[in-house]
């Protein structure tokens, strides 16, 4: 028998949390103030509109303390199938979480870059820009990608094991992850990776949380257990 308690329903909105805050930041705010293969342009569009990077620096700290937060929730609903690998995942996810909020102390260094590019300062200051964020970039966009697809693999892994959802759709999660590790593994050593290799994990968080919100999980389940 399945319920629908509010610990089940936790679960499901903090997927749901995590989709929607990383999703925001990097589909809506993040093309507001840059322009690709124009750092010029991006520290004048900073400038002119600093409100965009403050919401998107905003955004991703709340994806840090939701990394956390659903890191915790999955630990506690899955030990019981394997603590250790429960563990390592959670432990990456905190790994994940930290390294997309360091990074984002930089970006508040692009506002002052911004307004002094835009009040006519030195050539040097747009290289030093540009260090500046493509630093931010890798730590918060690659490195923390990495810890967040070893993370997932591990706590997919134990949910396909677990029917804590229907084993095709933590399955969906476990191998649409699969090319974000390999994409993420290519980043680092200097390669891109078509953005088709990402586009099917993309509604996987969304779609998981509603259906635990909707459906319930087994009442065997630490997460559904008044005792938990």
């Amino acid at each position: 028998m399945n319920t629908t308690s509010n610990k089940t329903r936790i679960l499901g909105f903090a997927f749901i949390f995590q989709f929607m805050t990383s999703f925001s930041a990097g589909v809506f705010l993040k093309p507001a103030w840059f322009v690709p293969d124009d750092f010029g342009a991006t520290l004048l569009k900073i400038a002119a509109n600093p409100g965009l990077l403050r919401a998107q620096i905003f955004l991703d700290m709340l994806t840090a303390l939701g990394v956390i937060f659903l890191g915790a929730l999955l630990f506690v609903g899955l030990k019981k199938r394997n603590e250790k690998i429960a563990l390592t995942a959670f432990g990456f996810y905190i790994v994940e979480a930290a390294l997309l909020a360091a990074s984002r102390m930089n970006g508040f260094s692009l506002l002052s870059f911004g307004q002094a590019y835009a009040n006519g300062q030195s050539a040097d200051l747009l290289f030093l820009a540009q260090v500046v964020y493509d630093s931010m970039e890798f730590v918060g966009g690659t490195l923390h990608m990495l810890a967040f697809c070893i993370g997932a693999l591990l706590f997919y892994a134990l949910l396909a094991q677990s029917r804590l959802v229907p084993r095709w759709l933590s399955l969906w999660g476990l191998i649409t992850a699969l090319p974000l590790l390999a994409g993420t593994i290519a980043q680092i050593f200097g390669y891109g990776i078509p953005i088709a290799f990402y586009v099917p994990y993309i509604p996987f968080e969304l779609l998981i949380g509603i259906w635990i919100i909707i459906k319930g999980i087994p009442d065997a389940l630490p997460l559904a257990s008044k005792d938990a």
